[in-house]
């Protein structure tokens, strides 16, 4: 027997948090029963379904996407904009993202129907670590790098420390270039971040998810990981090394 939440991200259905999501708001049924219990255990011979439509075990797929600004990492949008979804058409699986880049940041994200492989990707236990390149506005100084690098409060608690660099910087136009590097994955957390020191956030992309980058990719293409690659991120997570 398996947790429920369990049994909807392995199907594809989400991620291993949103299908909790799914289980308390009364969109999971068990056999015909609304389940809204997280605790509940299933089998296979169960007929689990979410709104109406009966579970059933997808092939896993993983794709990196270049995700470029203006698109939301999201599987729907209220408002009508545009998601990461929209440039995926040919992908016949309920694919979703693993994590989130906000609207207007591009760079690496992976798609995947994997829910157990994207709960291992974001949770911050895992220490999976993300790479980004921020425009600021204003130039950080040495004392200001350093908050960032042993942690900075912010609303929802204190931040994990982080690797930071500067990469370059304009005194003229009064703006720099700064690399830093994260293993977690609070909401909008970089920018945040910058805004606690005074030097807001003007452009910001992930340069990397763990040893995958966009190179040999444009903005807006996605391609399918490799098995190999696959297997690295599973053993980064369970072992901090790359295999």
């Amino acid at each position: 027997m398996e947790r429920l939440q369990k049994v909807l991200a392995r199907a594809g259905v989400a991620s291993r948090r949103k299908a909790e999501g799914l289980i308390l708001e009364g969109k999971v049924k068990v056999n015909g029963s609304v389940v809204t219990e997280l605790g509940t255990k299933v089998t296979n011979s169960d007929r689990v379904e979410v709104e109406g439509i009966q579970v059933v075990k997808e092939n896993f797929v993983y794709y990196l996407l270049y995700k470029p600004r203006g698109y939301i990492s999201t599987v729907h949008d209220e408002k009508g904009r545009k998601t990461v979804l929209d440039l995926m058409p040919g992908v016949e699986q309920r694919i979703f993202p693993v994590g989130r880049l906000d609207y207007d940041t591009s760079g690496v994200i992976i798609m995947t129907n994997d829910g157990d492989f994207s709960y291992t990707m974001t949770h911050p236990k895992f220490g999976i670590r993300k790479q980004y390149i921020a425009k600021v506005k204003g130039v950080p100084t040495r004392e200001a790098l350093k908050k960032l690098e042993h942690g900075i409060e912010l609303e929802d608690g204190l931040t994990a420390p982080a690797n930071v660099k500067m990469r370059s910087m304009d005194k003229k136009t009064q703006t720099a270039l700064v690399e830093i590097t994260i293993s977690e994955g609070k909401n909008r957390q970089v920018r945040r971040m910058f805004d606690a020191i005074g030097c807001p956030v003007v452009k910001l992309r992930r340069e990397s998810f763990a040893s995958l980058t966009t190179v040999g990719l444009n903005a807006g293409e996605a391609r399918e990981l490799t098995t190999h690659e696959v297997k690295q991120l599973r053993v980064l997570a369970e072992t901090g090394k790359i295999g």
